[in-house]
């Protein structure tokens, strides 16, 4: 895969990759949501287009962020994973919602809260920690 890079800042060059409207959406959903098939992510509340979605995981898999497999009980279906590299991204995940909570709400009140967003809000480590032993947990029963 070539990827055009507009500069060498490492900042620029990350937004170059996850800048997309949404690259970082479907890794959320695979991280927190449990999505794992094409079906799963044409079902999500977000409504991303088809096509753009089939590119994006095309994309993401190219990046080494998830992977591509083959369910282990149905070998139709493609199953999609995240890698380390994908897991990885879970303090930017966890940065952008606590800037999200913190400085959205007043113009977007409907943003989640509750149990897991106070978690979030009192111990980001913890709440990071949370979400990659529980996928990691899930890895485990899918390998």
């Amino acid at each position: 895969m070539s990827q055009d890079f507009r500069c060498d800042c490492p900042f620029t060059s990350a937004v170059d990759i996850l800048g997309d409207k949404w690259m970082l959406v479907i890794v959320k959903q695979m991280l927190i949501e449990g999505k794992e098939t094409f079906k799963d992510f044409t079902e999500s509340e977000e409504a991303i287009a088809t096509n753009i979605l089939s590119d994006r995981l095309k994309l993401l898999e190219e990046l080494g962020i998830i992977l591509k497999t083959k369910r282990p009980d149905n070998k139709k279906s493609n199953l999609y994973l995240l890698t380390d590299k994908g897991l990885a991204l879970i303090p930017v995940l966890v940065e952008l919602a606590t800037w999200s909570d913190r400085y959205l709400r007043d113009i977007h009140p409907g943003i989640v809260d509750g149990e897991k967003m106070e978690l979030l809000r009192n111990d980001k480590a913890a709440f990071a920690h949370a979400l990659e032993k529980n996928y990691r947990k899930k890895l485990a029963t899918i390998e």
